[in-house]
């Protein structure tokens, strides 16, 4: 004896679908709309304005700034292609290939007690492993070996 199952045909689930692909494309129109209107009708239009107490100009408070010394590494037998690394500044570099074992190095300067990115992407081009390090400030951060021919993959901290 067997249980009765129930499905929908797929030109209902379908229509369901582009309904809510419809929803969400019209309020992406409001939001839109009320964006640019806020923006075009005049500060006047929209009611008077309270007038606000004008508060005594603040010095910055000065940041300190520190540096970091940063190594990136690819080690292997083959090279690597597709070579992408946050640079100092946090500029993104690029190279279309590069022959191991292959490192660049830099100073990375940024506001003390502040969190920093770090990170290289890469793929083997095999046969073998590619092996990627991040070195910071003389400790090794991040450090991952892939085998795979093909493959992309990174180190981030």
């Amino acid at each position: 004896m067997g249980v009765s199952t129930v499905t929908r045909p797929e030109r209902e689930c379908a229509g369901r679908a582009r309904s809510a692909g419809s929803v969400v494309v019209v309020l992406g129109v409001l939001a839109a709309a009320f964006a640019v209107t806020s923006y075009v009708v005049p500060r006047s239009a929209r009611g008077p304005v309270k007038e606000e107490p004008v508060a005594a100009p603040v010095a910055p408070a000065a940041v300190r700034t520190v540096g970091h010394s940063v190594v990136y590494e690819l080690l292997g037998a083959h090279g690597a292609r597709h070579v992408t690394f946050a640079a100092a500044g946090s500029a993104l570099v690029q190279q279309a290939e590069v022959t191991t074992p292959w490192s660049t190095a830099f100073t990375r300067l940024g506001p003390a007690g502040r969190t920093e990115f770090y990170s290289i992407a890469a793929q083997n081009p095999g046969p073998g492993e590619l092996r990627c390090r991040i070195v910071v400030d003389g400790t090794v951060v991040a450090d991952k070996t892939v085998t795979e021919p093909g493959r992309l993959f990174s180190c981030a901290v």
